[in-house]
């Protein structure tokens, strides 16, 4: 039975609040368990995703890398020096900060794009024919819906943290709208990768009790 484009970024969209919502809101893990279990959580989707779809994700990676880095770089860039422009707070040193680069700024950013730009994008944009794509008005149709459809997962998954209720939600659909859009301009999931590892790592390295895109605090 053909699926709608639709229904990965809803089952994202579904595992992301299972995973902020019972981990976080419910449970009240710290932040290392959290990332471990949100990890599992992504991970367990992504290869269910990749299985059924039956997609090869090295190909989708070498697609475009070179643009893909080059994006990602400088949307990394101006990510970080806006977490930069927020309060700072201590960090740790030495092998706790080798430990924190890789666990809360790699294996937590790498988590977060997976499951809030890669899978939306890849759903919906990157299973549209070729043909159909080459004609302006599809392309632009299609782009904007992957988009819309990123942004859902992320008002999803930021809803189970407490402190992203309200006002406060504007932060993370401005940050990732910006880190999808390097995907659909670059078309390489490298940029959105990149992007939102500089930004976790540039968190961790300005204060992890302070910034808000490493929650939950």
């Amino acid at each position: 039975m053909k699926r709608s484009p639709l229904f990965w970024p809803v089952v994202a969209a579904a595992a992301g609040l299972l995973s902020s919502g019972l981990l976080s809101g419910v449970l009240g893990l710290s932040r290392d368990l959290f990332i471990a279990g949100h990890v599992l959580v992504v991970g367990a989707l992504v290869a269910a995703w990749l299985r059924v779809e039956g997609i090869d994700f090295g190909v989708q990676w070498r697609r475009r890398w070179l643009s893909g880095a080059i994006g990602g770089a400088l949307v990394g860039f101006a990510l970080a020096r806006s977490v930069v422009g927020q309060a700072g707070s201590s960090r740790p040193g030495g092998g706790a900060l080798a430990w924190a680069l890789a666990w809360d700024g790699v294996a937590y950013g790498l988590a977060d794009v997976l499951l809030l730009s890669v899978v939306p994008v890849l759903a919906v944009y990157g299973t549209r024919p070729a043909e159909e794509l080459q004609r302006a008005g599809a392309r632009w149709r299609w782009a904007f819906t992957a988009l819309a459809a990123s942004l859902v997962v992320t008002v999803a998954y930021h809803a189970g943290f407490a402190e992203f209720r309200g006002a406060a939600m504007a932060g993370p659909l401005i940050g990732n709208g910006v880190v999808t859009l390097s995907y659909l301009v670059t078309g390489s999931p490298v940029a959105p990768a990149l992007s939102h590892v500089m930004m976790h790592a540039a968190a961790v390295l300005h204060g992890m009790a302070t910034t808000t895109q490493l929650p939950p605090h």
